[in-house]
This record gives C-alpha cells, sequence and structure tokens, in this order.
C-alpha cells in the first residue's frame, strides 16, 4: 500500500485490533458497477448524504460529472478528489454549491486511489481502493483494456469503519482546504446527531441493487471483444462481489441484533463443525458454512407459531428474496428460510416439523441459536468462566430438544460442547475476500481463530 494513504491508515489502524481488514483485487468494471449501485442509492435514501470521492485523475470525473450533478440534488454536500486535468473545474456539476473539488497533487498518494465514501443518518458505504502497480501485474504488465485494471482494497455497509474512513479523508482535505475541512466535520458531527432517530434505508434494496448493476456489468462483458481467459477472471469477479453483498448485509444486521462483528464468522464455523461430526459430504459443509455467513438475513428469536392455520406460506426477509436474485443461491436461501422452523412443527415460516425441515436449516438454526446464547450470557454473567456459559447455553437447548431443536443434533452439539471445553479450537475465519466462488475457500491456518479467542 502506498505510504501515506487513506486505505494504507485505515489498515494500519485495524492492524493489530481483534477485526483486521480483509483486502481483495477488483477489476474496474467490478468496481464501477459497485460504485453505481450504492451512489444511485442516495437518490432514494432517506436522508441527505455526504459523499466524499477519490477519481485519481478529473478525467475519470468528468465521465460521471452529469450523474453527480443528479445525486447532488439529494446530498448535502459532495466532495470530489482527484489530480486536475483539463475541464475538471468547468463542468456545470463542479459549479453546483454543494459540489466541492479537491485538486490532489500528483504526489499526493491519493492521487492513485479509488474511493468512495457515503455518510448519511440512514445509509453508510465505502469503497476503497489502490491501482496495482504496473509491477504488480506481473510479466504481463498493465492490460491494454481500461476494464481489465486491477485495484487492491475492500468495501463495507458498517457504519463504524464508514465514519472512520471519512474522518480521515475529511483530514487529508485539510491539507488543501482547511474551510472546506471544517464545514465537513461539522455536517459529519450533524449526521452522527441525526443518525440515532432516523429510519433506516432499507438494506435489503440497496444490496438488490448492487446484484442488478453488478449483473448487467456480467452480461454487457458478452458485447466486448476480451479474450476468453480474461472474461472468466471479470465474470468471476463479478459474482464474487454479488456475494459479497449479501455477506456483508448479514454481517451489519446480526451486528446491530448482537453487537459481535464476528457473529456470522462463528455461526458458520459451528455449523460446519457440526456437519463434520455429521460425517456430511463436503458439498453440503461447504453449502452449509454458506449459509452460516448469510443466516443473519432472517432474524432470530422468531417465536413459535400458536396457530398452523394462521402461519404465513413461507414469507421471504427482504434479505433471503434479493437473494434468490441469484440462482445458484436458491438453495442456501431455502435453508436460511427454514432456520426457524421448530422441531414439533410450530416454528416459521411453513409451520412444517420434524424431518421435513431441511437437515442444513436444522443445524444452521440450532448453532446460530447457540451462539447468540453464548454471546449474550459472556455480556449478562462477567462473573461466570467460559466452560459455564457454555454449559449454560448447551443446557437451555437441551431443555428444548423434541420442542423446538432436532434431538438427536442436540446431542452432536454436546459433543462439540464437551471439546470446545475441553481445548478444541474451532476455525473462525471471517469471508476471505478473493476472486471466483471465495466463499467457499478453505481457510488458510494462519487466517483462523479459536471459537475461545473471538467469542469472549
Amino acid at each position: 500500500m502506498l505510504e501515506g494513504s487513506i486505505l494504507q491508515q485505515l489498515a494500519d489502524a485495524h492492524k493489530s485490533g481483534q477485526r483486521p481488514l480483509r483486502f481483495g483485487v477488483y477489476y474496474k468494471n467490478t468496481l464501477v458497477a459497485l460504485c453505481h449501485a450504492l451512489e444511485d442509492s442516495i437518490l432514494t435514501s432517506n436522508t441527505a448524504a455526504l459523499m466524499i470521492t477519490a477519481f485519481q485523475r478529473g478525467k475519470w470525473y468528468l465521465q460521471e460529472a452529469e450523474r453527480y450533478g443528479e445525486i447532488a440534488q439529494k446530498s448535502r454536500q459532495i466532495v470530489i478528489m482527484a489530480a486536475p486535468d483539463s475541464g475538471f473545474g468547468e463542468h456545470p456539476t463542479s459549479k453546483l454549491s454543494n459540489v466541492a473539488l479537491v485538486g490532489l497533487e500528483t504526489v499526493d498518494p491519493v492521487a492513485q486511489e479509488w474511493h468512495l465514501m457515503i455518510l448519511s443518518p440512514s445509509y453508510t458505504a465505502i469503497v476503497l481502493c489502490q491501482e496495482l502497480s504496473p509491477a504488480d501485474y506481473g510479466p504481463e504488465g498493465p492490460p491494454e483494456e481500461d476494464r481489465e485494471r486491477k485495484f487492491y482494497g475492500f468495501w463495507t455497509f458498517e457504519p463504524g469503519l464508514v465514519l472512520e474512513t471519512v474522518e480521515l479523508a475529511i483530514a487529508h482535505i485539510d491539507r488543501y482546504d482547511p474551510e472546506l475541512q471544517k464545514t465537513l466535520t461539522a455536517q459529519v458531527q450533524a449526521i452522527t446527531a441525526e443518525a440515532a432517530s432516523a429510519e433506516q434505508d432499507n438494506l435489503g434494496e440497496i444490496v438488490s441493487r448492487v446484484v442488478e448493476y453488478l449483473h448487467n456489468s456480467q452480461e454487457d462483458l458478452t458485447a466486448h471483444e476480451i479474450a476468453a481467459s480474461h472474461h472468466e477472471e471479470l465474470d468471476l469477479n463479478l459474482v464474487s462481489n454479488e456475494l459479497q453483498a449479501f455477506v456483508r448485509m448479514a454481517q451489519l444486521m446480526e451486528l446491530a441484533n448482537t453487537g459481535n462483528p464476528m457473529a456470522t464468522a462463528e455461526v458458520a464455523a459451528l455449523a460446519e463443525v457440526m456437519g463434520q461430526l455429521l460425517d456430511l459430504p463436503a458439498w453440503q459443509l461447504k453449502r452449509l458454512r454458506l449459509a452460516g455467513l448469510l443466516h443473519g438475513l432472517v432474524p432470530l428469536g422468531v417465536k413459535a407459531v400458536t396457530d398452523l392455520e394462521e402461519a404465513p406460506c413461507c414469507p421471504l426477509e427482504p434479505g433471503v428474496q434479493a437473494l434468490r436474485g441469484m440462482p445458484r443461491l436458491q438453495a442456501v436461501a431455502s435453508i436460511i428460510t427454514h432456520q426457524t422452523e421448530w422441531w414439533n412443527g410450530s416454528g416459521t415460516p411453513a409451520g412444517v416439523g420434524y424431518d421435513a425441515i431441511p437437515l442444513e436449516s436444522r443445524i444452521l438454526g440450532l448453532t446460530a441459536h447457540f451462539e447468540y446464547r453464548v454471546n449474550q450470557l459472556a455480556k449478562e454473567s462477567e462473573n461466570l468462566s467460559r466452560e459455564e456459559i457454555l454449559s449454560k447455553a448447551l443446557a437451555e437447548c437441551q431443555a428444548q430438544a423434541n420442542e423446538r431443536w432436532d434431538p438427536k443434533l442436540v446431542e452432536t452439539l454436546t459433543l462439540l460442547v464437551m471439546g470446545l471445553q475441553q481445548g478444541l479450537n474451532l476455525p473462525i475465519t471471517p469471508p476471505k475476500v478473493t476472486s471466483g466462488m471465495w466463499l467457499l475457500n478453505p481457510p488458510l491456518p494462519a487466517e483462523s481463530k479459536s471459537y475461545q479467542e473471538t467469542s469472549t
């Protein structure tokens, strides 16, 4: 990473923490579609946003200036950082009262970055990327096709990271325009104050827009003459980001519900090991792990229905509805949908019971509830040891065997808990952002943390 860049500063700030940032490589065509989807979500937002962007060079901003003119109508402020080119400050959008240009020095590391930061009381998102250097491309060198240019970085909806990044950007802007820095600082303070009472935007709709734009970009590839190998790489990069969008939504929903940023990774690890103890085939374990990472798309704690005739016929949460937009994830969507069924048939959404509930759904429901209770008990009972917390959460599950949970799965969970109490390290691996079907790739040993380490 370039020394002094915003990406490098944010990465360094999280290097020694419990949640180091995880980066991936993105093609330009992927980033264009992703940024357009996130930017256009401002147009339907409940509140006005502060948007800060870095375009590398002014000519890239000029390609987006018309769109930005429309977005400015729904924004409280737009800031564009770029190394000035001819016409950078002459476009009509640049003359709007709430649009500010920051001409970066060519030696400024931010002039090599591609950033999008959106901060509003009801919607937050960031895309932080740095273009690969010529040496990073290897012997073949940089690509001739513009859409095949590669960038290193990450993106997220997480409000805390978005706010932290915006503050780094504002500090950088202070070098060029102290007055703008003061204005932006005041706006951030106002947005932070308003966020507590603002109605949050529908994240499911935003993710659906991301998937739609990425899918359209995928179809657009066929209209261009690109080498077959490169076409496949671009296509996989788009698919990867579609999956990332859902994982990020699930993580954010779990963070809001539990306060635990590692909840999705913990559930995925628990579910996968449960599957291993049940001797499930590899393809089913991978599907179960993916369902664990996405389980937060359906809120936990759904109560049993007292009258099966009143039970809705499989209504879908917005997040799961968006997930079904990807044909390859329909089976995973079904697993997630039915995780709230009860063994005795009194659960939701379908009111099915016993073996009619998909096995993966039964495993996911049990492990997600167990992980949730472990974290709740850890917060509520500071005087309890780790082993006592595990025992108490397990006892609650055992008390509901034959009613809410499959009794055989409770027995398997008992074996797993005994192992954890005796020192078993359950690898907790945050989703790895790489090309292709990255969610299904096995973790590297160095990237794994134990359940005991991350759940305290």
